[in-house]
């Protein structure tokens, strides 16, 4: 009798964990109906529409900012922030140009390369457009504005 009971039970928690997983993925790749904002770099703005999740709906609380991101790896800029946003990462494998992520659960990383990773993220958003963004992020370090659209 407890073998069943436990085996019900244990049934029972492992399919919550799937649909735990389930909604993870979901959120992080669902467009915020209300999530446009812009990126001002130099003098050249990018809009990105945010996705539905709560790393993005905190990020986006925090705006309007402007930061001094950091070159890394000729790929990307990243700028660590001064609070905690909720994470939910995992690793993409494949990360595209223009992509707006959270790594660990403080650093907003801004990609301008693709590239192949073995590092997780949390997926906030991406630019809409391109056009221009590597140039207008060049190289070493950059000022960069987040806002509202």
């Amino acid at each position: 009798m407890i073998l069943i009971i436990m085996s019900v039970l244990l049934s029972g928690a492992s399919s919550c964990h799937n649909n735990v997983d389930d909604t993870i993925n979901a959120e992080n790749t669902t467009p915020m109906a209300i999530g446009k904002i812009k990126i001002t770099v130099k003098a050249q703005t990018f809009t990105a529409t945010l996705l539905d999740n709560n790393s993005a709906k905190e990020f986006m609380e925090m705006l309007p900012m402007t930061v001094e991101m950091t070159e890394l790896n000729r790929n990307e800029k990243y700028v660590r922030l001064s609070e905690n946003l909720p994470t939910s990462a995992s690793n993409p494998g494949t990360i595209r140009s223009g992509e707006l992520m959270l790594y660990g659960s403080n650093t907003v990383v801004l990609f301008y390369e693709d590239l192949n990773t073995s590092f997780s993220y949390t997926r906030m958003g991406k630019i809409d457009d391109l056009t221009g963004l590597k140039n207008a992020l060049g190289a070493g370090d950059v000022t960069v504005t987040f806002e509202m659209e």
